[in-house]
């Protein structure tokens, strides 16, 4: 690990032993917050709350803070109310004044009390709605408060108060913002404010965010790009025409308006890249990538190779080709497959949800339609559960949808056909399940197949050189393809793996992804 000295004031120095990357940051929080939510055999908290110091999260702009947040809570099932601090101000975030009567000691008299805070109203909402009783409170920006504020926040951090009402007990305090280099309207924190927190600098490290990258199926283009041109992944520089930037959140977002472009047949040029990312030098190579891209789906007939209909032409123009494109080509692949895999892993869990649904009816009493209508209900009520806990991932969302679909069509039918007997409508929920569970082996048979295809393509085109290598250490690493590989199996990958010795650990795979010179 890298040591780092960053200013807290003009007068003192804050050192931070660890600078880490996201990914690092994400386990970190995630085990404080474990941490801070057990309890003891009477139902206390271990750390009183008092103790619980708030994290901050310290890093430039865009580098992946927020989404980690929304991840953690959504892996402890707990929820998520974010705030960005930057529009608080005094009356917003510790509530309005308004005058009470009261009696102390015989005698009448008015006192001022406040509001609840909009900041801690939002987590009763949240709670009420959700049903989720224990969760982080996400405040951005936090060394941009208003000046007004800012003496509130010492007592915030250290008693989770505002103004006269607590952080309710269960909710883990978690505060981010960007260094004073980044952000004109930072205000440096002096010693006493930092001594109650727990403080983590993060920076950006594209292989970790390559992993995030391919769980939230970012455009393959965008993944091509950056597997070249590693160093252009986050970029913050000064020109004559300003501050120039490019981050993260800008290629994730950058991504999406690419494929909702391409779904519209809408033509993709530099002011549109220019949107998203600051940088005129990258704005241009990416654009041309991007054109080159889609003009290899196109050349190299792409959905002919993966369907195993590839031609010796395309195979020939593959093996003439510079290292650079086929780095491309295999990121095309990769993104093919990748895509392929987890439309079958995610059709395989709510597939394992829907049957043990049934089973449940199967081994129940009530009539089935009733079973249905209830199952149906209950996972209507998840999900409005888990959208109002502020942490919903995307897969988990896909997933519940899935599930939804069949319980509701399969209540349809039912009530359309009923028999009455109880076998006989269960007969049809079964044939449901039966067209169900063919559809996804056939998927699954697309998906292997096309891993065979391009396996087929790449040998024949490169042979069992550094491409295959790479495409082979894509599969492995991505744990939605080694989940599929170990559920499904292919054959082929665990032959041309023991191969090329991809699953070993031993130098030999280390030295060939370093030969890549990536």
């Amino acid at each position: 690990m890298r040591h780092s000295l960053f200013a807290c004031s003009p007068a003192i120095m804050c050192y931070n032993s660890d600078i880490m990357n996201i990914k690092q940051a994400k386990q970190y929080i995630k085990d404080i917050v474990r941490i801070y939510l057990k309890k003891d055999e009477y139902g206390e908290y271990r750390i009183p709350v008092v103790r619980q110091r708030p994290v901050f999260l310290l890093g430039a702009p865009g580098v992946g803070k927020t989404a980690i947040m929304e991840q953690i809570a959504s892996e402890l099932g707990i929820a998520l109310v974010d705030y960005s601090m930057t529009h608080h101000t005094r009356q917003s975030a510790l509530g309005l004044p308004f005058i009470v009567h009261k009696t102390y000691d015989g005698e009448e008299t008015d006192v001022t009390e406040y509001t609840m805070s909009e900041i801690i109203s939002s987590i009763y909402d949240v709670m009420e709605t959700s049903g989720i009783r224990e969760g982080i409170l996400f405040l951005d920006e936090i060394n941009c408060v208003s000046e007004t504020l800012a003496p509130a926040m010492l007592q915030f951090l250290q008693f989770k108060v505002f103004g006269r009402y607590k952080v309710p007990e269960g909710w883990v305090i978690v505060t981010a913002g960007n260094p004073p280099e980044y952000n004109k309207s930072v205000r440096e924190f002096d010693v006493v404010t930092y001594d109650r927190m727990k403080l983590m600098e993060v920076e950006a490290d594209y292989s970790v965010w390559k992993e995030y990258a391919s769980d939230k199926r970012l455009h393959g283009a965008v993944l091509g790009y950056l597997e070249i041109n590693t160093e252009d992944f986050y970029h913050i520089d000064t020109t004559v025409r300003g501050r120039g930037y490019v981050t993260a959140r800008g290629w994730e977002d950058l991504s999406q308006i690419l494929k909702l472009y391409e779904e519209e047949g809408l033509k993709v040029d530099e002011g549109l890249v220019g949107q998203y990312l600051r940088n005129d030098r990258i704005v241009r190579e990416f654009t041309a990538y991007y054109d080159l891209y889609l003009r290899y789906v196109s050349e190299y007939r792409m959905d002919d190779i993966l369907e195993g209909r590839a031609s010796e032409q395309a195979m020939d123009k593959a093996r003439k080709a510079s290292f650079d494109e086929r780095l491309s080509i295999i990121g095309i692949f990769s993104d093919r497959i990748l895509g392929a895999v987890k439309d079958v892993m995610e059709d395989s869990t709510a597939l394992k949800q829907v049957f043990a649904v049934l089973k449940s009816i199967r081994d129940g009493s009530d009539p089935v339609v009733d079973s249905l209508k209830a199952a149906r209900d209950k996972r209507i009520d998840l999900i409005d559960t888990r959208r109002a806990s502020g942490a919903y991932a995307d897969a988990d969302k896909r997933v519940d949808k899935s599930v939804l679909a069949f319980l509701s069509s399969a209540y349809e039918r039912v009530t359309a056909q009923t028999q009455g007997e109880r076998d006989a409508d269960f007969g049809m929920v079964r044939a449901q399940f039966e067209e169900r569970k063919a559809s996804l082996q056939s998927a699954v048979n697309d998906a292997s197949a096309m891993i065979d295809h391009v396996f087929d393509f790449c040998i024949g085109s490169f042979g069992e050189g550094s491409e295959l290598v790479m495409l082979l250490t894509t599969l492995t690493v991505d744990k939605d393809s080694a989940a599929y590989i170990a559920t499904f199996g292919h054959d082929g990958y665990v032959e041309l793996s023991k191969r090329l010795m991809v699953n070993d650990a031993s130098d030999d795979l280390m030295s060939r992804v370093v030969a890549l010179d990536l």
